[in-house]
């Protein structure tokens, strides 16, 4: 078997990095497209492989005859690369494909050495290597039926969305017959090129033979091989992560992207927290519904936006202020309170970050619970900082991360003792719509919100923080509110923000959002029940010992093994974590687990169990 590689095109959507050398020459981690190929191919006692070159021919045979390839290699030349497609680059190789049995690739892929190995494993003579449709993927794709033959082949401009699951994507690796390709392919290919010109696509003739009745080509379908095909700049960047030149390394640039998972369809994200029962189907279907003019139409101003706020969580307009996420409105009360207020903030530590983030460590008077589990209590902060003066208190509640929750009557004690003490109080309470109601006898879900007319009267420097991305499970819609009974405040920030600071995707959550309040009951319900199987389960695992969580997330103490050494071992089965170690810093080993829906869950508990055998 021999192997052949189609090399001769410009890549011009990478732009600069194109510029001097050929597409395959662009380095991921470090090594080249092309160099990452041939190092796999040449494991794989091939006769040759042949490389079609053509856009920086020389440069690009003067360096792969550096590489000390073992496998003899043959360079075949398009001269007119900048007037063909592929159709043409293959055509030129055409007879060397009816010699022997051929691996055809294209240069512009990264795979894992497995990916060839499915193909060459697998008796059948003739394949295309397909794999599931994902959202980051473009061009070719199939629709395949059972026995794993093509049914329809569709050209990316002809990809119908809507069901794309039913579609496969072609990987740009073929195994070819000497047979197939003599007898079928090249014929096929000889006039398809006569009929259509050099300005076309090898893949439209596995299209016509595809729809024969002989069957020759079958497919290959991968079962999580990586691969991954580079046509820009961001591309690149993905595959800079999905091939780390280790598997720490792989960790570390999937925890640096601080979001954006949905380019790892196979990824089970444990590490950022939403709720995974909410919203329900029918609220996306009419968001889905209106999703032309949310995209062609300008949101609302900021006006319109607080007064839809106001209306959902029942707070005067004049209270409430809605951001581009819960971070933007903590930025923009927080600078505010630095260029008003020169006293200490207090927090509690381990925290959310995004707070104390925007304070120098002078500025910080830190509470640091004495209890193992990190559990404290309202009376905890009210003597600490009877002892400690500051100017602002800010309470995460539930915490994050380790879940501590303090009771609605026992915040409303702290409400009343920093009015007394004069203490500008924050309290951002996005989780506390998980609460258990049992530890709030008599209590509804909306009844744990601080976001009430009642409570904001208490006192006018309290400030009430929820993130709606959050809480409802929307986080690509970027939704936060933030009230007060401090009208003047409130009225700053909504100048300080963008007038146009929310999207119309979020501005029209908020509007439809009462009509499924039931819903978003009945998915609390789900995520408490999930919460509590996920901790039984873990409680089952003799190195994991669990922290009580009244949030959508738990957070564990580890022995045996260090927070990071286990986030690796499940990255490698697709399950991300967030490590804790540094951010507590005690000298002890901590992870998160966001709570999932119970299928996710079991997985991931299956796989903590796997590793617990190993250790």
């Amino acid at each position: 078997m021999q192997g052949m590689i189609l090399a001769a095109g410009m890549g011009k959507r990478l732009k600069d990095l194109t510029h001097d050398n050929t597409k395959c020459m662009v380095e991921v981690n470090g090594m080249t497209m092309i160099e990452r190929a041939l190092r796999i191919l040449d494991k794989k006692h091939l006769s040759r492989i042949l490389i079609v070159v053509g856009y920086k021919g020389q440069n690009l045979m003067d360096y792969i005859s550096g590489l000390q390839i073992q496998t003899p290699i043959t360079f075949i030349d398009n001269p007119i690369y900048n007037k063909t497609n592929n159709i043409y680059s293959l055509a030129l190789a055409k007879e060397y494909l009816c010699e022997e049995d051929t691996l055809l690739l294209e240069s512009d892929l990264v795979f894992e050495e497995a990916v060839i190995d499915a193909l060459l494993q697998d008796e059948r003579e003739t394949l295309a290597l397909v794999d599931k449709f994902e959202s980051w993927m473009d061009g070719t794709c199939m629709e395949i039926d059972e026995e794993d033959c093509i049914v329809d082949f569709i050209p990316g401009k002809h990809l119908q969305f809507a069901e794309k699951e039913k579609y496969y994507k072609t990987v740009n690796i073929y195994k070819f017959s000497a047979h197939f390709s003599s007898k079928t392919y090249v014929p096929f290919l000889t006039a398809y090129e006569k009929a259509m010109g050099e300005n076309e696509y090898y893949e439209s003739v596995i299209k016509m033979i595809a729809m024969l009745e002989t069957k020759e080509l079958r497919v290959k379908r991968l079962n999580g091989q990586v691969w991954y095909e580079i046509d820009n700049i961001q591309d690149l960047n993905i595959a800079e992560s999905l091939f780390a030149a280790s598997e720490e390394e792989h960790y570390d640039k999937i925890a640096c992207r601080y979001g954006g998972y949905w380019r790892y369809p196979k990824l089970l994200d444990f590490c950022y927290l939403v709720n995974p029962y909410y919203p329900p189907k029918k609220m996306t279907e009419e968001m889905k519904s209106n999703f032309e003019t949310l995209l062609t139409e300008y949101p609302s101003g900021m006006a319109v936006n607080s007064l839809l706020a106001s209306g959902a969580f029942g707070v005067k307009q004049d209270k409430i202020i809605v951001g581009n996420g819960a971070a933007e409105l903590i930025k923009a009360l927080m600078e505010g309170i630095l260029a008003t207020d020169d006293k200490k903030i207090g927090c509690i530590y381990p925290t959310f970050e995004e707070y104390p983030n925007r304070l120098v460590p002078e500025r910080i008077e830190a509470f640091r619970t004495t209890r193992a589990d990190f559990q404290y209590t309202a009376q905890d902060l009210m003597d600490y900082y009877s002892e400690h003066t500051i100017g602002t208190l800010v309470v995460i509640n539930p915490d994050n991360p380790s879940g501590n929750y303090i009771s609605y009557a026992d915040l409303v004690k702290l409400i009343t003792w920093c009015k007394e003490q004069q203490i500008r109080l924050i309290i951002d309470e996005s989780f506390v719509d998980f609460a258990d109601l049992n530890e709030e006898h008599g209590k509804t879900t909306g009844d744990l919100s601080l976001l009430t007319e009642d409570i904001l009267e208490l006192y006018e420097e309290l400030y009430v923080v929820k993130s709606i991305s959050k809480s409802y499970g929307v986080p690509g819609a970027r939704l936060g509110i933030l009230a007060s009974g401090n009208r003047k405040r409130i009225a700053e920030m909504k100048k300080e923000v963008s007038i146009w600071n929310i999207n119309s995707y979020g501005e029209f959550f908020l509007q439809i959002k009462e009509k499924y309040d039931k819903d978003y009951e009945k998915a609390l319900i789900k995520i408490r029940k999930s919460r509590k199987q996920l901790v039984e389960g873990l409680q089952s695992i003799p190195y994991i010992t669990v922290y009580p969580s009244q949030a959508n997330y738990v957070m564990c103490e580890l022995q045996g093994i260090t927070s990071r050494e286990l986030s690796i071992r499940l990255l490698k089965e697709n399950i991300f974590i967030k490590d804790l170690t540094k951010k507590v810093g005690d000298g002890k080993q901590y992870i998160r687990l966001a709570v999932r829906n119970e299928e996710d869950n079991e997985r991931l508990l299956d796989a903590l169990n796997g590793i617990q055998t190993q250790m």
